[in-house]
């Protein structure tokens, strides 16, 4: 049988970003996701339910995400569900799901690269580029000709 394992999450850090290396100086950070859920219930009244997830990321997207988020920042992150299970100090087991990022992208707000105002390494745009250079099939077209 085959399998599926993706997750999305859009989301708010519930915690800054901690960032640790394994022994062979992979970039390793863990954070936690709070996911809104907003509904009306059968009598009319407005409902609202958050998840706390735990997240995981590794290497380059791990140091990223530690440089450019903190605790409130939106995120929006795509990865898989991860189950780690350990025996803890008292003998007794545990567990839990984790999920493990893939990807990820800024939000608005972020003060990411495209993420709005504050970024660290913002993207050159246009502003940081100057207008486009002026050639054949670029020039530049009278307001009155524009039809709307």
């Amino acid at each position: 049988m085959a399998g599926y394992n993706k997750v999305l999450l859009l989301g708010n850090l519930t915690r800054d970003p901690q960032l640790s290396y394994t022994p062979n100086q992979l970039a390793v950070v863990d954070f936690g996701v709070a996911t809104n859920r907003r509904w009306t219930g059968q009598d009319g009244s407005q409902r609202e339910e958050t998840c706390f997830v735990d997240c995981r990321a590794f290497g380059r997207t791990a140091e990223n995400i530690n440089k450019f988020f903190k605790k409130g920042k939106p995120i929006f992150i795509e990865g898989r569900l991860t189950y780690d299970a350990w025996t803890a100090q008292d003998g007794s087991k545990k567990s839990k799901l984790r999920v493990t990022v893939e990807n990820f992208q800024f939000l608005p707000g972020t003060g990411g690269p495209g993420g709005g105002p504050g970024a660290e390494a913002p993207e050159q745009g246009f502003d940081e580029a100057g207008p486009p250079p002026r050639g054949p099939g670029n020039e530049s077209v009278p307001d009155s000709e524009i039809p709307f």
